[in-house]
């Protein structure tokens, strides 16, 4: 019995020390890079939800230069990077590097406008997800999906359909102040965490999608202030984070 003991101390301080150095780890805070640009936004309200993280640092970088980044070594030092940006002109080159990068595992969450960046780089929507169509797409003369609309200030039903996904846990289902977007395109490599029936909004109105070896989310909401200021969304924006950063949270 006592040789038994003996050699239970040491499975113990392992055990131990391994739970230890994974608590510790995930303490550390998670390194955040926003990216902006090619849309106008309500820069201190926005930046106020990430302020108001105390698991985060970030940085913020603007479009055009975010898109030089995606092969630098700065970019390793990043767990998650924010979309927040709208914009078009993306060479072959910069395309590629935003591959390589998700290739590596870079976790992303793309807000709101970004759905409707890079119109003409195909990958992108199987990227993200979907698309806000500027333009609507014809053939031969013939509109076959007609372009995207919003509409400001709406009132709109948000329904959790996956409660137990990291990045909804402790949602309910919830009305917020904000933007819709109508005829929206999605793919079919989504899954789907939260929907509205609101009637000028598309169905979906956050996903989680993957591409190479990164995880991806998309949450339509997020226009102004209105938006900023509403708990729920500031929840979904923070546990999407510590998804994608592939840390474990403990303090909720």
């Amino acid at each position: 019995m006592k040789k038994l003991k003996l050699l239970f101390i040491p499975f113990v301080l392992l055990f131990s020390m391994t739970f230890l150095n994974q608590c510790s780890k995930n303490k550390e805070k998670t390194k955040v890079l926003i990216i902006t640009g090619g849309h106008d936004f309500e820069k201190q309200a926005f930046y106020d939800v990430f302020r108001s993280f105390s698991n985060i640092d970030f940085d913020t970088i603007f479009q055009p230069e975010a898109n030089n980044v995606y092969a630098s070594d700065s970019i390793d030092k990043y767990d998650v990077l924010v979309f927040y940006d709208m914009v078009q002109e993306i060479t072959e080159q910069q395309k590629n590097d935003f591959i390589k990068m998700l290739n590596k595992g870079k976790g992303i969450l793309f807000l709101h406008h970004s759905l409707a960046s890079y119109q003409k780089w195909s990958d992108f929507g199987e990227i993200i997800g979907g698309r806000y169509l500027l333009q609507p797409i014809e053939k031969d003369g013939v509109i076959f999906m007609p372009a995207s609309d919003y509409k400001h200030d709406q009132e709109i039903p948000v329904k959790v359909v996956d409660r137990e996904h990291p990045v909804t846990r402790g949602i309910t289902d919830f009305t917020i102040h904000d933007e819709t977007y109508g005829n929206i395109v999605t793919t079919g490599s989504i899954h789907p965490l939260m929907r509205t029936d609101h009637p000028l909004n598309g169905k979906n109105i956050a996903w989680a999608n993957e591409w190479g070896n990164s995880k991806i989310i998309y949450l339509q909401l997020g226009h102004d202030h209105f938006a900023f200021g509403n708990p729920n969304f500031r929840k979904i924006v923070d546990q999407s984070i510590v998804w994608l950063a592939g840390k474990q949270d403990f303090t909720n």
